[in-house]
């Protein structure tokens, strides 16, 4: 089997019983100095080109399935809450009446499945440019994707980019699940895009968006920090630990019409929250702290 750029490596092969023994996966990320993230896998459970991007799952070791876009990780079963409840809960529990949701991206499940844990929640649209990355996950990933089924949800193939330019003053949060600035997610970090955002939110409303690894990708953090502040009356960064991730580390842009995160959430409503396994009031508050350089990126944006 061949993937793009050597992905997946055939380590170990038995010609007498034709068996595999050994496959490693290896995440494409532009991790430098030499390094890579591998990780060993069971079976290769869907693998095909979309009209998009190419998608895997794999059956790993350790770490239950894993979805792959384009060669990078995007989640695994084993620590995708961390990312999930945090890209969700820290919003929804800052804005004091959530109701109508826009997910851009989020294919899989997992953001659906965490903002559905709020009862103010009347409507969720997911704005997904890829059905068959949907299609994958109802199959392969249902502790994720069963989370589509919910009335409430309401799925659109469409460019996110140019879905929210028709929706001016529609949502009290917009996330932006994305995959990384290259390829079709390379428009979700530009300034256009944080701009049509911020006509299609409510004059209360919050954006929270992937917004890459601090240590990986300081130049992208900093362009996005630096026009979101001109658009956005109050900008933050705050970051989750997500183990698989080839930095472990990953981060998240939070705007605000009005609301800030730290002053303005609610700890009633968050002791309330079902089936929580990262996402905590304390750890809502730590994950604004960031290291020195962190701050200095954000502060000289």
């Amino acid at each position: 089997m061949e993937y793009k750029d050597n992905q997946i490596a055939l380590v170990d092969f038995d010609p007498e019983k034709n068996q595999i023994l050994e496959l490693w996966f290896n995440d494409a990320v532009e991790f430098g100095h030499g390094c890579r993230v591998s990780i060993r896998i069971k079976d290769v459970l869907c693998f095909y080109r979309s009209k998009y991007q190419e998608i895997a799952v794999f059956e790993t070791e350790k770490l239950g399935r894993m979805l792959v876009l384009d060669g990078i990780t995007m989640l695994t079963e084993f620590d995708e809450f961390a990312y999930h409840e945090m890209i969700v809960h820290v919003p929804l529990l800052t804005h004091p009446n959530p109701s109508h949701i826009l997910v851009v991206g989020g294919g899989d499940g997992g953001t659906a499945r965490e903002v559905l844990k709020h009862p103010e929640v009347q409507e969720i649209h997911i704005c997904e440019l890829d059905s068959e990355v949907v299609k994958t996950c109802r199959q392969y990933l249902p502790s994720l994707a069963s989370s589509f089924d919910d009335p409430r949800v309401k799925l659109f193939y469409e460019d996110g980019a140019k879905f929210v330019e028709n929706k001016p003053d529609t949502y009290d949060i917009i996330i932006v699940d994305s995959t990384d600035p290259i390829g079709p997610g390379q428009v979700l970090f530009q300034r256009k895009f944080y701009e049509d955002m911020s006509k299609a939110l409510k004059p209360d409303g919050i954006v929270v968006t992937q917004c890459e690894c601090l240590f990986l990708h300081q130049h992208v953090i900093g362009a996005v920090a630096s026009f979101a502040k001109e658009i956005y009356p109050i900008t933050k960064y705050y970051l989750t630990n997500v183990p698989t991730y080839p930095s472990g580390l990953i981060g998240f842009m939070f705007c605000s019409n009005k609301y800030d995160p730290l002053e303005d959430f609610s700890l009633e409503r968050a002791k309330r929250l079902p089936g929580l396994r990262y996402y905590t009031p304390d750890l809502h508050r730590a994950s604004f702290v960031l290291p020195k350089f962190g701050e200095e990126i954000i502060r000289s944006a």
